[in-house]
């Protein structure tokens, strides 16, 4: 039996992928689809490196959307205690630490449906303390208007995140508060207001194989891809609609990685929750499939994440040095 092989050359930078050409893709023998990936990412990316970020929640809990996954609604019993917006000073303290860690991105999450005004000053305020550091600033406050973005532009923001988690079809099973649309009307205002795009999903929640297919579509099929792009492990949080969802097969994880990496050449792929669940060797396999880019820290918002000496260790075990940027130009 011959091995299916897409009809395309790998490593071009492209926004017409169609569904098939990228289940063909996922469709892929194991070992094909990681040396396609493999060589993509060092046509594109240095070998052996990874970007560092650290994410910190500035403001937890009482969000008053119904996202299936999060233990941040105020919808679900998940026992998280309420916190409201950090100081100034108490962020950029944070920020100094993770700078002395080794982090080069400093990213920021608050639990808003979308940011009020007087908010978004402080978090302003947080930005440029972070900018003053020398580190990179990322920021996620939810929905965002055009003028908003252009404030936090203004103001030296380098990265938004705002994740579609999955794919256009499946998105009513997840999160019925907002639609769609209201992900990318976010997105296209970032990129208007030139801030660069951190937008990924999530693998886990009770969706197909052709559901990640579709998400990582739409976002390969931007006008520009994500310069980031998050690939999440459901975290099955107890209280949260999703907690009795069943654990995803590692290796259609590291499928999930490597499609993202042919698909969107350039973007850095980042694993992100969902790393604490994960062995030294799926992260290898993850590293090998195109990640260039992790979340550092013990916490990604409120769930779990590997401890900074543990990631050390693992990336001098994996002879992976930390870097700003492993682009190629």
């Amino acid at each position: 039996m011959s091995t299916p092989q897409p009809a395309i050359r790998l490593g071009d930078v492209r926004h017409d992928w169609t569904l098939e050409q990228i289940e063909a893709l996922f469709a892929l023998p194991f070992q094909d689809l990681l040396f396609e990936a493999q060589g993509v990412h060092r046509e594109h990316h240095e070998p052996n490196t990874v970007q560092m970020s650290t994410l910190l929640s500035i403001k937890t809990g009482a969000c008053p959307e119904d996202c299936a996954y999060c233990p941040q609604s105020v919808r679900f019993d998940t026992g998280l205690e309420r916190e409201q917006l950090m100081a100034v000073q108490d962020v950029a303290e944070r920020a100094r630490a993770a700078k002395a860690a080794g982090a080069t991105r400093f990213c920021m999450g608050a639990a808003y449906r979308s940011p009020k005004q007087r908010d978004l000053e402080v978090v302003i305020a947080m930005i440029r303390e972070v900018r003053a550091l020398g580190l990179e600033s990322c920021a996620t406050l939810g929905m965002l208007t055009p003028a908003q973005a252009t404030e936090l532009k203004d103001a030296g923001l380098d990265y938004y995140n705002h994740n579609i988690d999955t794919s256009p079809e499946f998105y009513g099973e997840i999160i019925t508060t907002r639609d769609f649309k209201d992900r990318l009307d976010t997105l296209e205002a970032v990129r208007e207001a030139g801030i660069n795009v951190c937008c990924g999903g999530i693998v886990g929640m009770g969706e197909t194989v052709r559901d990640r297919a579709r998400m990582l579509q739409v976002l390969a099929n931007l006008p520009e891809h994500p310069e980031s792009v998050p690939i999440n492990q459901l975290v099955a949080v107890p209280g949260t609609p999703l907690a009795g969802a069943a654990p995803v097969d590692p290796f259609d994880f590291i499928r999930m990685i490597a499609v993202a990496r042919l698909t969107m050449p350039r973007a850095a792929v980042r694993l992100s929750a969902g790393r604490e669940q994960m062995s030294d060797e799926l992260q290898a396999l993850a590293f090998l499939a195109g990640a260039s880019s992790i979340f550092y820290g013990e916490k990604l918002l409120t769930t779990g994440n590997p401890d900074v000496d543990h990631d050390r260790r693992l990336l001098e075990r994996l002879s992976i040095r930390p870097t700003a940027d492993a682009l190629r130009t």
